[in-house]
């Protein structure tokens, strides 16, 4: 099956500690990501596609994070006869945690849930590629939820840090 849905119910992240952020270069933790002017951040994973996949939705499992969706976006090119490299789109949140941007502007519900894109580019490298909290509060012109979006670029970061090349 190319997609599916899961739903995972269990205690919200809320209490999730601070402890990383989001931002361009090397993080104290030692692994590399990148971020672009777009709001793009990808983080290097040290696994190949089907364990980088596998690793994240344990994590965000681990985390009582709600997992809606896993889109193989290579399978549905390969339907409609198009060659892709692997690609897959895990959407997932914290509804409360969303919620909470969308009553701030609901416009902002174009962003959330989360979507973490996993891909493997022309070298065979397989990247984690999210679109910065902080770019996402811009574009939106939320200023009154900064503690949110702390949270959920720390909850992304420590996701993404469980498959992150050192």
């Amino acid at each position: 099956m190319f997609f599916r849905i899961a739903r995972v119910v269990s205690p919200a992240f809320v209490g999730v500690a601070l402890l990383l952020s989001a931002f361009a270069g090397t993080r104290a933790d030692g692994t590399q990501q990148t971020a672009s002017a777009d709001g793009i951040v990808k983080v290097r994973s040290a696994y190949a596609m089907d364990e980088t996949i596998a690793r994240l939705k344990r994590d965000i499992a681990g985390k009582g994070i709600m997992f809606f969706a896993e889109i193989d976006q290579a399978r549905l090119a390969a339907d409609a006869g198009i060659a892709l490299r692997p690609s897959t789109l895990l959407v997932f949140g914290n509804p409360p945690l969303g919620a909470q941007f969308m009553t701030s502007n609901p416009v902002s519900g174009l962003d959330w849930p989360v979507r973490l894109l996993v891909v493997e580019d022309e070298q065979g490298r397989v990247w984690a590629a999210y679109t910065d909290f902080a770019y996402i509060a811009h574009r939106h012109h939320i200023k009154d939820r900064e503690a949110q979006f702390k949270m959920a670029s720390a909850v992304v970061a420590s996701i993404t840090s469980s498959v992150a090349a050192r």
